[in-house]
């Protein structure tokens, strides 16, 4: 069973217009499967400033220590990240950044990816940098056109997810009542 196969089945008792005879509304049940969402609030936004913290320390190395260029360090930094990303991610399922805001890099069978698919996901990351922009209306009525990093591109192609690391104890327990109820 695969995270993107997995179905999450609910059951929601809604009020119905009808009412019996002493003037209580009579509760309709609904059951219904839908696809399991793996990612929460705010997460583009986290998984940004952990990628910043994964980089921000190479960088400031290089160009302290090693005095190179900010363009070299920069690129250099890009480079020891990947490897460090791809390592780590295969490893521990996380990296120092994603420890501190508490995410985990899992595959489609919520098991921490391997070295090849973190690898691809990690060359994959520099897609995210380049922006997207939407024109819209803010809420003030303002229009403007705004600038977005698409932060999962690159989960997209290698079929990897980040998620709280508390997500993953339900996402798993999940997988196994699927994959108990198809046997």
């Amino acid at each position: 069973m695969r995270i993107s196969e997995l179905k999450v089945h609910r059951i929601i008792h809604r009020p119905s217009r009808i009412t019996d005879k002493h003037g209580r509304r009579i509760f309709e049940e609904y059951e219904y499967d839908f696809k399991y969402n793996p990612y929460f609030k705010n997460s583009e936004t986290q998984r940004l400033f952990a990628k910043i913290i994964d980089i921000l320390p190479c960088i400031l190395i290089l160009l302290y220590f090693f005095n190179l260029t900010i363009l070299k360090s920069l690129l250099s930094a890009t480079a020891l990240v990947i490897m460090y990303g791809t390592i780590s991610e295969a490893i521990f399922g996380k990296t120092l950044g994603k420890k501190i805001f508490k995410l985990i890099v899992i595959d489609d069978f919520a098991n921490t990816p391997s070295l090849s698919t973190s690898l691809k996901r990690n060359i994959l990351c520099l897609i995210n940098l380049f922006p997207t922009f939407t024109e819209g209306q803010d809420r003030a009525g303002v229009w403007g056109i705004s600038m977005n990093f698409n932060m999962y591109l690159n989960n997209k192609f290698a079929k990897t997810y980040i998620v709280k690391e508390k997500m993953l104890k339900e996402i798993e327990e999940m997988l196994e009542k699927q994959i108990k109820q198809k046997q």
